[in-house]
């Protein structure tokens, strides 16, 4: 199918892309003329694992081409898929992006005689598509939802793994506002990818996004629930706790006496808090929607609040180690939200560096690919410096913490941080390192859930 995506950001560029390789005739628009002309020359704006290698293929087999014309797009194709960003800000769901590209749509619509959908693949609260978006739409065309088609079809990625998610689903949600809508969705997806295909309403189709991210969230910080309460016990290990629950053949069935260990068990490790692009602000706009309802929804508010803590009570721990953290060098390891992306957004590692630098600390920051972000959101000062590698970083420091789990850091040795720091100080926010190891080459340990 001849498919025409408005957003080059995560989402319309993943999907733009793997659509291509699929075999559809795709368009992502952007307004950014140096992003169109970075994306034609087969380089990613954005840093996802096989992606630029991806958009190789599909340029040099000419099924993907990116441009500025959008009139040109939504009149040659048969979908238009809507990715644009929906950022929170001032405790809503900004959708200005998302009425703009509807408008812009509609007005092309007026001009079109052939059946045209359009679809909303960015994370919108449910009810946006059935008015907010088909009102639009019908007052910049004139025509009436029916005469062109109206689909949500919400994504499933996950930053460092985007690629294979969008290539090999585990279902696909269709929500249509007709049969008709329906069915020409139906196609991009129908004996192109193996995954069940889940139709349902509108609404609902917005409903499940949410709810699927808020879920994994609330896992995250129910981990860290009990990694606090681990801590104030004593002797307690939340690793040890968790991999004792999660062995429960209800988390964990055993088939052929293997042990499957699905994905959804690594949402309940404990560590220093969600980050990026979605569960942040996914979580607190499903929050804020709520509210408008009239329903306080309590346990969604938790998680937003102990992953607000989580990272700060990383910091006073490790103050309450040293003393003071004042005139301290604190290395930190990891920037972005997590490995295998250089996603900043929401990440634990800009409140830590929040925190450190109110009790006048100096931060040595090393990622492999996030520090110009970073410096994009923090900037960099005699405070605030910048590594080129976690040598650098660690040298003559007075702890570290360990924020992101590249493979990398994972890696270091227990003798490197005795030779190379003043004081052998780890604070290990993703548990990624041995107790015992570090402690045994004289290395303080301090671990998330471990007293």
């Amino acid at each position: 199918m001849k498919i025409s995506i408005i957003g080059t950001g995560y989402v319309g560029l993943v999907s733009g892309v793997c659509l291509a390789a699929r075999g559809h005739q795709v368009t992502c628009i952007d307004k950014r003329t140096e992003i169109i002309d970075q994306i034609n020359r087969q380089e990613t704006p954005i840093f996802e694992p096989g992606l630029e290698e991806l958009l190789k293929e599909v340029i040099a087999k000419g099924t993907f081409i990116a441009s500025t014309d959008l009139r040109s797009a939504v009149m040659n194709t048969d979908i238009s898929l809507i990715a644009v960003g929906t950022p929170f800000g001032n405790g809503k769901i900004d959708l200005t992006y998302i009425e703009n590209s509807a408008r812009e749509i509609g007005e092309i619509l007026k001009e079109k005689a052939q059946y045209h959908v359009v679809c909303v693949k960015s994370t919108v609260v449910p009810t946006t598509t059935d008015t907010l978006v088909r009102q639009v739409l019908e007052a910049s065309s004139g025509k009436r939802a029916g005469e062109f088609g109206l689909a949500m079809n919400p994504e499933f990625l996950r930053e460092g793994k985007a690629v294979e998610d969008f290539m090999y689903p585990d279902r696909i949600v269709l929500g249509a506002y007709d049969q008709q809508s329906f069915e020409v969705m139906k196609k991009v997806y129908d004996g192109i990818f193996d995954a069940p295909i889940i139709k349902v309403n509108l609404r609902t189709a917005e409903m499940i996004k949410y709810t699927a991210n808020a879920l994994l969230a609330t896992l995250i910080s129910y981990s860290n629930e009990i990694a606090l309460i681990c801590e104030n016990v004593g002797s307690v290990d939340v690793k040890d706790v968790l991999e004792g629950v999660t062995l429960d053949k209800r988390f964990n069935p055993v088939i052929g006496n293997q042990l499957i260990n699905p994905e959804m068990i690594s949402y309940l490790r404990a560590g220093c808090g969600f980050g990026g692009s979605c569960f942040p602000k996914d979580v607190k706009a499903l929050a804020s929607f709520s509210e408008d309802l009239g329903y306080a929804p309590r346990m969604i508010q938790t998680t937003l609040d102990i992953n607000e803590t989580q990272p700060v009570r990383i910091v006073e721990r490790l103050e309450a180690t040293l003393g003071t953290l004042a005139n301290k060098k604190i290395a930190l390891l990891g920037l972005a939200f997590k490995p295998d992306t250089d996603d900043i957004r929401e990440s634990p590692s800009l409140i830590i560096i929040r925190e450190l630098l109110n009790r006048q600390a100096q931060v040595y920051a090393v990622d492999p690919i996030a520090i110009e972000n970073t410096k994009k959101v923090v900037g960099e000062n005699g405070m605030l410096l910048y590594a080129d590698d976690y040598q650098q970083a660690l040298q003559d420091a007075d702890a570290v913490i360990l924020v992101t789990s590249w493979a990398d850091f994972a890696k270091i040795a227990p003798d490197e941080f005795v030779k190379l720091m003043k004081t052998p100080v780890v604070a290990d926010g993703r548990r990624i390192f041995d107790k015992n190891v570090l402690e045994a080459a004289g290395v303080q340990y301090l671990g998330v859930g471990l007293a």
